[in-house]
């Protein structure tokens, strides 16, 4: 057992360094001769593509989400691909976080790292909810990361049918995960940190 923690930690170590060098979005080159924006445009784009086709996703297994989506003060959907390889593991992903009221866009990026022995690949996606303006705010401005230990189970009590399916994770901050399988009944988001994408806005 020392012995596997202390490969543990060197491993962990520089998963977080990887992840830190590929934080940034993935923009290919212009070409010659090409707008120098286009690659940034495509990459916008395919951010947009993927939020759409996640809340469409979610509206279509949990329909009263719809409305809760579009009467919050804004939301954010991220979209995340990871791999768990021997002890350590980790993923990024890409998100957009939209502010209804302006209808502003805000591009987001997430990493993760998850430490645990095994092996196994994982896709899911996030559809974040935010009832206030100020706990929009605070997401996309601050930012916001969960514990190494972060695993939550459904918890709408009280809101009815509306948020069905969605997670608490702080005050006026619900977080629906989709998986292959469909809606998801547990969140887990072990040391996951959200931020914003500073090469796309």
């Amino acid at each position: 057992m020392p012995r596997a923690k202390h490969i543990a930690m060197p491993l962990a170590f520089i998963c977080f360094a990887f992840l830190a060098g590929c934080s940034t979005s993935n923009v290919r080159d212009p070409v010659p001769g090409e707008n120098p924006s286009a690659p940034l445009d495509e990459a916008r784009n395919e951010v947009r593509t993927m939020a759409r086709n996640t809340l469409q996703q979610l509206y279509a297994s949990q329909p009263a989400a719809k409305q809760t989506v579009e009467s919050a003060a804004g939301y954010a959907v991220f979209s995340n691909f990871g791999m768990k390889i021997l002890v350590a593991g980790g993923g990024t992903g890409e998100g957009l976080a939209v502010n209804n009221a302006k209808r502003q866009e805000i591009f987001m990026r997430m990493a993760e790292v998850q430490a645990g022995l095994g092996f196994g690949v994982k896709k899911f996606r996030l559809v974040w909810v935010f009832e206030t303006q100020s706990a929009f705010d605070a997401f996309v401005n601050q930012g916001y990361q969960f514990g190494s230990q972060a695993t939550l189970g459904a918890q709408a009590s009280g809101k009815g049918v509306s948020y069905a399916g969605a997670m608490s994770v702080s005050p006026g901050v619900w977080v629906y995960q989709i998986t292959d399988d469909g809606l998801a009944a547990e969140l887990t988001v072990k040391g996951t940190k959200y931020y914003r994408d500073n090469n796309l806005n």
